[in-house]
């Protein structure tokens, strides 16, 4: 069959989400989900489709927001005679707030069959929420949404999101990989983005929010000893990190290149390395934005600079789905070759 162009533009997307997120991590955030979600039709829709859609969203300039991982409430897709209606509540989506189309996970009435739906946020029975309650990522645009009988066309429904054996093509099975990528590149936008800054911070002597007196440090931090082995330790935790995203994302670029001529062995081992890397990159952020505060001492505690911003970002989004069971899954393929199951993460 024949294979798909590697499309690079994922290289650059990766490192624009980085970029982002290193200045602020919630924009970050908000820009890889849409760059993810709005990609998600080439895995799951039908060719016609695809097309469709990619030439509605240009025109129109769509920002996408919503989500289609598992751990959201269950939408219900109830069929009608010409379309289908979609009820429930979701509590997390991303980009409900602002987004000009919205891509969901629902179950269809009937089989219980979890599909990728597209709704249109303007439609009658469209409720958003304010999602300003967290301590973290609060331009992300999320917050609550609820469908009351929101109409959908058949169009609009774009294909099955089920984790069952056979149901999903392995190039459709790189959603996975790709998302988990989009999410470890926010990771280390947002640690790359905290040592910025308190690298420039150490390199002050003093400032007008700076007591040089307050350093935690004997000397001043350029010259002690303490946090010069402090600063290296969280270089090096950044770079490895680095390192194995970059590996990940080169790995499922060849991957997309593949199209349906990728076979289930080679989609796993994509899948486990971008695991693996979005788990390193999640280590990484929470060591990096706490520990970097050690290295400033009590002024840290300022809201001036504002260095707690960091860790509440990753601390937001790290808490949305736990690493040990992405590391369980990684574990078990290199010890049993068990290939990990079709999960997105949040």
């Amino acid at each position: 069959m024949p294979s798909h162009p590697a499309p690079p533009s994922w290289r650059t997307a990766c490192g624009v989400v980085r970029t982002v997120a290193a200045a602020d991590g919630a924009i970050g955030h908000l820009l890889g989900s849409h760059y993810f979600l709005s990609f998600s039709a080439r895995f799951f829709a039908r060719p016609g489709q695809v097309a469709r859609i990619q030439r509605e969203s240009a025109a129109g300039q769509w920002c996408w927001g919503g989500g289609i991982a598992g751990n959201e409430p269950p939408l219900m897709l109830i069929p009608t005679a010409d379309g289908h209606l979609l009820d429930g509540y979701q509590r997390f989506p991303t980009g409900v707030g602002i987004a000009d189309r919205l891509l969901v996970r629902a179950f269809r009435s009937g089989t219980g069959e979890p599909l990728a739906v597209l709704v249109d946020p303007t439609r009658p029975g469209v409720v958003t929420g304010s999602g300003g309650d967290t301590f973290g990522q609060r331009l992300a645009g999320g917050g609550s949404v609820e469908f009351d009988s929101v109409p959908v066309a058949a169009d609009d429904v774009l294909g099955s999101l089920s984790p069952d054996d056979g149901v999903l093509s392995p190039f459709a099975c790189l959603a996975a990989p790709t998302a988990r990528l989009v999410s470890a590149q926010f990771c280390l936008g947002v640690a790359e983005g905290m040592l910025d800054e308190v690298r420039e911070y150490g390199r002050v002597v003093k400032s007008p929010w700076q007591p040089f007196s307050a350093q935690p440090w004997p000397d001043s931090p350029p010259q002690d000893p303490h946090a010069l082995v402090a600063y290296g330790e969280l270089a090096v935790a950044a770079r490895a990190a680095s390192a194995l995203a970059d590996q990940a994302v080169e790995a499922l670029l060849r991957g997309l290149g593949q199209g349906e001529a990728l076979d289930d062995e080679e989609c796993a081992e994509i899948t486990v390395l971008a695991s693996a890397a979005e788990a390193a990159a999640s280590r990484a952020v929470q060591e990096i934005t706490t520990r970097a505060l050690d290295t400033i001492g009590a002024p840290a505690a300022s809201s001036r600079p504002g260095f707690d911003r960091f860790w509440r970002n990753a601390r937001t989004h790290t808490l949305r789905e736990p690493l040990s069971h992405t590391l369980r899954e990684v574990g078990d393929y290199f010890l049993n070759g068990t290939h990990p199951p079709f999960t997105l993460p949040a």
